[in-house]
């Protein structure tokens, strides 16, 4: 797994902090001073915390769990959501919905309506309908899609949860607490990082620095999802020869016996009248 320099994060402004006025306590160990009354993040403390949890989600991706992908910020939308997409994994991005974690089970009704609108829509169902009554259904299936589409896939809660900006998602971030979900996030000098699990010190406000944070983290789940699928293949490799070694033992099991009883099925029976000449087993003739 690649370390990213701090120059890359230098230039993508990563280190750009809040306000001293708006400063969190709890983040004095992750500034590095302070500059025209702004904040200015330590980028080596950032560097070791986005490698500790860029190697977290790889081994989370390695062993097949989800990672859902949190950023209802206006310029995080499309990068988060281009970033989960590329992985295969669940993403919020327009509005989080109260009880998306803890209520999941309704959310999944919501989807599953969802899915049968447009099912429906596709194989001509709703041909039959009222055109008033197939826009209707046509624009709920809008709605629907853009709250959650990005989770259409998601049949269980997901094992952890990446936020852009602890404090703007607080919600989702309760919600993943609540339910004992490991949390990652990008924390800025005016929140509390010990609110996450892997707290990312970094500028959650630009788009170069949430591009570069949630781009490293993307390839450190796609390293890990190549690792489990090169795993698969070599399992599978291993079970095939395994299966052709047994099938070749058995031939040859099979071959051996054929060959026995080729050999020791000659004319080893006795003849049924014995020796004598009058085939009674060669005992002595009775007198007449």
């Amino acid at each position: 797994m690649n370390r990213i320099s701090q120059q890359e994060l230098l230039d993508a402004g990563v280190h750009f902090g809040h306000l001293k006025k708006k400063w969190n306590p709890k983040m004095l160990p992750y500034i590095f001073m302070e500059r025209k009354g702004i904040h200015i993040i330590d980028l080596e403390k950032t560097a070791d915390a986005l490698e500790t949890a860029g190697a977290a989600m790889k081994q989370m991706a390695k062993s097949g769990k989800k990672i859902l992908f949190v950023a209802t910020k206006k310029q995080a939308k499309e990068i988060v959501a281009q970033c989960a997409q590329r992985v295969a994994m669940p993403y919020v991005t327009e509005r989080w919905l109260g009880g998306m974690l803890t209520n999941f089970a309704t959310i999944r009704k919501s989807i599953k309506k969802m899915q049968s609108i447009e099912k429906m829509l596709a194989d001509g169902t709703l041909e039959n309908i009222t055109k008033k009554e197939k826009l209707m259904m046509s624009r709920d299936k809008q709605k629907m899609e853009k709250v959650l589409g990005g989770i259409a896939n998601m049949n269980r809660t997901p094992s952890a949860i990446f936020l852009v900006d602890i404090g703007h998602e607080h919600i989702a971030l309760a919600e993943a607490d609540r339910l004992n979900i490991t949390t990652f996030g990008m924390v800025d000098t005016n929140c509390d990082p010990n609110k996450v699990d892997y707290a990312i010190p970094s500028n959650d406000d630009a788009t170069k620095s949430i591009t570069a944070i949630t781009t490293y983290l993307m390839n450190c789940v796609l390293e890990g999802l190549e690792e489990r699928k090169n795993e698969n293949v070599e399992e599978t490799e291993e079970v095939s020869n395994e299966e052709a070694t047994e099938m070749a033992a058995e031939t040859n099991d099979t071959d051996d016996k054929g060959r026995r009883r080729r050999v020791g099925g000659g004319n080893d029976r006795k003849p049924a009248g014995g020796s004598g000449r009058g085939g009674n087993n060669g005992g002595p003739r009775r007198p007449r």
